[in-house]
């Protein structure tokens, strides 16, 4: 197991800042819920985001068994955790502030670990991909909600999750260096998840078709209410940009468009 000195762990800086900084759920006003502005389709993605959120217990499950060799990410994955139980139970907590029940055996299906990524790479690959796409629908949603406690708490979020994205690329862009041929699964996972017109998500990718999910909302509930209801022209190409974008960054490779990655991939192959 690489244990590097403590001077050398970048958990340990993001643990810093998160004991400085973050947020609390107490500073959150749900006694000041203005019930008059909060809307069918405000419970139906804030349900949405409650279940896209309780996968974080699969998530560190799954981080501690992938990197059992990587004691650095793996504290940031505790850290994380912590983070995502926090948005859980903040938006469960709005919930129930407006008079809505969470479903417990919706939630508790969540809690499998997920399976090794193609490599570690990947997995780091995919949750960058996740990070950023909850950034963006939340703050979107948040600039069209009008209740302000829960447009509060959407901020709040797509802060962090802005965060959690910089730090999976910190830790992606490090094991790359290490392992330079886990490039191909990086990209691999980068065209995946945005070739298509829609919004692919982790989450749904691997946690659909769960027969406690039968006619309970999903995280893909939330995404295809933003898309028809909220996203204006050009949404998801914003979206999908900047997921290349930080994924050239993290390579050293133009992957603006889906034919660029995949001449990076059939390269990267060899």
């Amino acid at each position: 197991m690489t244990i590097p000195g403590m001077d050398a762990m970048h958990s340990l800086d993001v643990f810093r800042h998160y004991d400085r900084s973050h947020w609390k759920l107490d500073q959150l006003d749900l006694t000041g819920i203005d019930r008059s502005l909060v809307r069918p389709e405000h419970v139906t993605l804030v349900k949405s985001a409650v279940m896209g959120e309780s996968n974080v217990i699969a998530a560190v499950h799954g981080f501690l068994n992938e990197f059992a060799d990587d004691y650095d990410f793996s504290a940031f994955a505790v850290i994380w955790g912590y983070q995502e139980v926090q948005h859980h139970y903040a938006f469960t907590s709005w919930l129930q502030a407006v008079g809505e029940d969470v479903d417990s055996r919706a939630v508790a299906a969540m809690r499998a670990p997920y399976e090794p990524g193609s490599t570690p790479s990947a997995t780091l690959a995919t949750n960058i991909i996740s990070e950023l796409t909850v950034n963006h629908v939340y703050r979107a949603v948040a600039g069209w909600v009008q209740e302000p406690v829960l447009a509060d708490l959407l901020l709040r979020a797509s802060r962090d999750e802005a965060g959690h994205a910089r730090e999976f690329r910190h830790f992606a862009a490090q094991r790359l260096e290490q392992h330079p041929g886990e490039l191909a699964s990086v990209l691999e996972t980068l065209y995946f998840y945005t070739s298509d017109d829609t919004i692919k998500h982790p989450v749904s990718v691997f946690k659909s078709g769960l027969d406690a999910l039968d006619g309970h909302e999903t995280i893909d509930t939330g995404f295809q209410l933003f898309l028809d209801r909220l996203a204006g022209t050009g949404e998801l190409d914003e979206l999908q940009g900047k997921i290349r974008k930080t994924f050239g960054s993290l390579t050293d490779r133009d992957l603006s468009t889906n034919g660029k990655v995949r001449r990076a991939l059939a390269e990267a192959l060899g």
